[in-house]
C-alpha cells in the first residue's frame, strides 16, 4: 500500500498539492492514499474527491518525533518535525513502513508531498 502524504503552507490550494502528487507518481507510481495532518484535511480531501482516494487522517500531535529524510527549519519550528509530508506519510502507511524517497516541492513553494509504503491493514 503507497501512501501520500502531504505538508503545505497556509496559502496553498489543491492544484499546488496536486501538482506535487503528480510528482511523486512520476517518481514511484501509483498512489493508493493520501494522508494529511488534521490541520490540512480539508484541502486534502478535496484532493481525494477529485482523484477518489481514500484519505487518512493524522493527528498534529503525532507529527513530532517521527525520523524524516529531511530537515526542514519551518517544519520543526511549525510542527516539531523535519518534514511533515514525510512524517504524514509514515504515519499514514502504519507501522514498519518506509519512506520511498524524500518530500517533493510544488513549483509555487506552498505544496510538499511524500510518499510512503505501508503493508495493507
Amino acid at each position: 500500500m503507497k501512501v501520500a502524504g502531504f505538508g503545505c503552507r497556509q496559502g496553498a490550494n489543491v492544484s499546488a498539492l496536486q501538482e506535487a502528487l503528480v510528482q511523486l507518481i512520476e517518481r514511484h507510481g501509483a498512489v493508493d492514499r493520501l494522508a494529511a495532518a488534521e490541520s490540512m484535511l480539508p484541502r486534502i480531501e478535496a484532493l481525494g474527491r477529485a482523484l477518489s482516494l481514500p484519505v487518512i487522517p493524522v493527528a498534529d500531535q503525532d507529527l513530532s518525533g517521527v525520523v524524516t529524510l529531511t530537515q526542514s527549519e519551518a517544519s520543526q519550528q511549525a510542527k516539531g518535525v523535519g518534514s511533515v509530508a514525510e512524517a504524514v506519510a509514515l504515519l499514514g502507511a502504519g507501522a514498519g513502513s518506509r519512506l520511498l524517497g524524500p518530500r517533493v516541492i510544488s513549483s509555487d513553494r506552498m505544496a510538499t508531498a511524500a510518499m510512503a509504503e505501508g503493508v495493507e491493514p
